[in-house]
């Protein structure tokens, strides 16, 4: 009988830490982002907080999703997936709404073509697309971005859908979707050594990282995901290790200052 209650409690605690890492896998990426959404919304003010993090983050969990048709992988790193795509363009919706309220002698980038003549915004009617690639990822409606981000996925899918029984695409189209936000943490590094300085830089975002990205990491190998996963998980862990590296050598060992503006702190997920 001791035996029998011991057994359903040992299975509910398993069941209990299970649901537990399962939401904390879920939502955790999109912790970091709930107080930059509230600054920009309290600031209306969007430097601080670049795009292209959220067109990294898009197509990572796009592909990654796609991924998961031709290589089954734990359903909570779907979910995660699905929950980071709807939180970037929440993002993506509010910082378009704060910029195009700033910027009103700004002239209008468009991913698609127009036929308005209204005098304010003043395009020209396209045939298909009106935009600069010099000024990609930078349009000033939130519907461009959708439609952007939507072409991408059905090109993606329907390549997926052509080479699903390839398992050389199958593989290489998971290692780009979680190398891709691997890598996401390089652009504040670079940053960082070309300044010389970590100054701009919240550190208690990068230890959110870091602890973040080890957590995620470890249930990556616990679960038996993918190798593609796990081995982008520790490299993701490697570059924050070195964030916090230069947060450490550059308060010791304080450079020759470098005339610059200070960077506005970058955004990553968990």
């Amino acid at each position: 009988m001791e035996d029998e209650i011991s057994e359903q409690i040992t299975y509910f605690v398993n069941l209990l830490v299970t649901w537990i890492a399962a939401t904390a896998i879920i939502f955790g990426g999109v912790v970091p982002y709930i107080p930059q959404y509230r600054d920009i919304r309290q600031t209306q003010n969007a430097e601080g907080f670049s795009t292209y993090v959220c067109l990294v983050l898009l197509v990572a969990n796009i592909l990654r999703i796609l991924f998961r048709f031709g290589r089954y992988f734990e359903t909570p790193l779907l979910w995660q997936s699905i929950v980071m795509i709807v939180t970037m363009l929440v993002m993506l919706n509010l910082c378009t709404t704060v910029r195009l309220a700033t910027e009103i002698n700004t002239k209008r980038r468009l991913f698609t073509a127009s036929d308005s003549k209204d005098e304010e915004v003043k395009i020209p009617k396209k045939l298909f697309l009106d935009f600069d690639w010099n000024y990609f990822w930078s349009w000033s409606r939130f519907v461009d971005y959708l439609q952007c981000v939507l072409a991408f996925t059905a090109v993606a899918a329907y390549l997926t859908y052509l080479l699903l029984d390839s398992v050389l695409f199958v593989e290489s189209l998971g290692f780009l979707a979680v190398f891709t936000e691997a890598m996401l943490g390089t652009p504040q590094l670079f940053c960082n050594y070309q300044n010389k300085s970590t100054e701009g830089m919240s550190i208690k975002m990068v230890l959110m990282w870091t602890s973040g990205d080890t957590f995620k990491t470890g249930y990556f190998l616990l679960t038996q995901a993918p190798v593609q996963f796990w081995i982008c998980g520790l490299l993701q862990v490697c570059v924050d290790v070195t964030i916090l590296f230069q947060v450490y050598y550059y308060s010791r060992y304080p450079q020759k200052p470098v005339s610059h503006t200070t960077h506005p702190t970058s955004a990553k997920a968990l």
